[in-house]
């Protein structure tokens, strides 16, 4: 990106170097500036001293005896001096030509206005300028010091008729006429291919810009003035960012990353995660772990359980890859991981909807910059004395449903019958096993029964099989549901006997079952022997009283045969059949009965 520099960095610092060949051992080692940049002009370097001095600490800009004008850090004591060098390099935040120049050749000071750090004391660590090194003599002088020269005013550009603005374009090189393709692009102005050729697309964008930045003058082709303004736009708002390479040797990914708005946080395996920084509202996360798709795609289901992925999103798992959205009233994020080489790899950008704008610019940079080569973070690798609790995952919460309640197919297509307790209230979703959304296509508060199509086709292992006569009295049924809140990755069964054909105050839809069950399980199957379905099981009170914890009362299944037939479910009714042991009719059950949840 800063290629159409290098021409103006060469011509000074062959003359820099001749400079230096004449100099002393002391006047060389004296004080440093780590150089970054020159131009030939003054309206390009002030645009990006100040892009710099967003970005890093003491910034200065100079005009130099070559005619120049340079854009350097300093004035450093040499060790430090090549420390900084090294590492901003490093960090990507300056370029790989950058170098050590002892400043003869620096004239005047244009930045920071009214500065001259010529004079000034050396910095002996971050953002600190010591006083003049005590080891130097001080020279005993009885004339008046003079003043220093003041720093030149900023020049501005004078704007330029088109056919001046033309002229001075055809002067671009193939690095800055990419450069404001990029700039134009950033904004939203242009939106094809990054080419250098100002075409159509070009002139259209440039335009737009105009138009958006109240130019009086529209004409599709940017001058001198509004191609610096346009840059210094871009690279404010890309400083403002702090966007840079950041590469983890543990993680093994490399991703250009904001950096003014999060920082290192702590890995907790499978994630290096980045908290916020200024209150940005800002978190980032990097994924990775050895596996292959199983370890992928149990990712997947896992990180859609977690509180920072937001329920309403786009959900895509393809053969080697997904990618996961989220947004909400408060929060939004985007995951995507892939396998690479026998490892999952990826990243998670979570934030609050208050910078949208500044993420949608963001995002892309992540995307496109994101690459993965050797290393896995270890297993073990968890913060020190992390206290993980059940609802967390890698010392993130797990998100909860507001009510939890158990429901069982009832057809081939997955369509579930349960309680109307868990979609009395207001849910902004209802999941079928917390993985399937689902909608309520019928519902009978009299008998306290709805009937959910999951809004993606489902294949049941198996459905129920309904008995079209009621059950015998005092014969054994089973009852399938989540108890302890839906905490069991799959159905538990209770069993115990029939014992009454009527409610407890004589309601023929309901039966009494002698049974233990949670709150939880309402809404479960109650099967025979055979593993028909006899009934459903209700909450646990009766006209608001509580029930003994060994009574459930359940509607009765032939009682409900003609309401599910009349809300049209295709129901698969029971022929002669055999009688299960207990470990059959379990596994039965199980295979029917699911989890049903309303979230908020």
């Amino acid at each position: 990106m800063l290629t159409h520099f290098f021409r103006g960095l060469l011509a000074l610092t062959i003359a820099m170097a001749l400079a230096v060949m004449t100099l002393g051992p002391a006047q060389a080692q004296d004080r440093v500036w780590v150089q970054i940049e020159a131009h030939p002009d003054l309206a390009t370097a002030e645009t990006r001293v100040r892009a710099y001095a967003q970005l890093v600490d003491n910034v200065n800009g100079f005009q130099a005896v070559t005619g120049l004008y340079a854009v350097a850090l300093g004035p450093y004591e040499p060790a430090l001096g090549q420390q900084i060098l090294l590492d901003l390099r490093g960090q990507g935040l300056i370029p790989r030509d950058s170098f050590l120049e002892n400043g003869d050749l620096y004239a005047t000071q244009f930045f920071p206005v009214g500065t001259n750090t010529l004079q000034s004391g050396v910095v002996v660590g971050t953002g600190d300028v010591a006083e003049a090194d005590a080891t130097q003599p001080t020279p005993v002088s009885t004339e008046t010091e003079a003043e220093p020269e003041p720093a030149p005013a900023p020049v501005a550009l004078p704007e330029e008729t088109r056919q001046e603005a033309l002229a001075s374009e055809r002067l671009l090189t193939r690095e800055q006429r990419d450069e404001l393709q990029i700039a134009m692009q950033w904004f939203g102005f242009y939106n094809s291919l990054i080419d250098g050729d100002f075409g159509p697309g070009t002139r259209n964008a440039m335009e737009a810009w105009q138009i958006d930045r109240g130019v009086v003058e529209i004409t599709g082709i940017l001058t001198t003035r509004q191609r610096a303004q346009l840059l210094e736009e871009y690279y404010g708002e890309l400083n403002a960012l702090g966007m840079a390479p950041y590469r983890d040797e543990r993680a093994g990914i490399e991703i250009d990353l904001p950096l003014a708005m999060v920082e290192f946080d702590a890995y907790n395996f499978p994630f290096a995660q980045f908290a916020e920084t200024n209150d940005s509202g800002v978190r980032v996360m990097l994924i990775s772990q050895p596996g292959d798709r199983t370890t992928l795609f149990g990712l997947y289901e896992i990180m859609q359980t977690l509180d920072i992925v937001p329920l309403d999103g786009e959900r895509a798992r393809q053969g080697d890859s997904f990618l996961l959205t989220g947004q909400s009233a408060t929060l939004r994020s985007h995951t995507e991981a892939r396998l690479v080489g026998g490892a999952v790899k990826g990243f998670t950008l979570i934030w609050e909807p208050e910078v949208d704008d500044q993420i949608a610019r963001v995002l892309p940079m992540m995307q496109s910059s994101f690459s993965a080569f050797a290393g896995t973070l270890d297993p073990a690798s968890v913060p020190e004395g992390l206290d993980e609790s059940i609802d967390m995952v890698s010392g993130l919460t797990v998100r909860s449903p507001d009510l939890v309640r158990t429901g069982f197919f009832v057809d081939s297509q997955g369509s579930v019958l349960t309680t109307t307790e868990v979609v009395a209230g207001q849910c902004d979703r209802i999941l079928v096993d917390e993985a399937y959304p689902a909608t309520i296509t019928f519902r009978d508060d009299a008998l306290g029964v709805a009937v959910l199509s999951p809004q993606q086709a489902l294949a049941p292992i198996s459905f129920a099989r309904f008995a079209a006569q009621p059950g015998r009295l005092r014969s054994d049924v089973a009852v399938a549901g989540y108890p302890f809140g839906g905490a069991l990755s799959s159905a538990s069964t209770s069993f115990g006997t029939l014992e009454d054909l009527q409610g407890m105050n004589g309601e023929e839809v309901m039966q009494r079952l002698a049974v233990n069950t949670a709150d939880s399980e309402a809404g479960g199957p109650v099967l025979d022997a055979r593993g028909n379905v006899i009934g459903v099981v209700l909450p646990g009170q009766v006209s608001g009283r509580s029930l003994p914890s060994d009574v459930t009362m359940a509607l009765r299944g032939d009682q409900l045969l003609p309401v599910l037939e009349a809300a049209g479910v295709t129901l698969n009714i029971a022929d002669a059949s055999t009688a299960m042991n207990r470990e059959v009719l379990s596994r039965a059950a199980a295979d029917i009965t699911v989890r049903v949840s309303c979230w908020n």
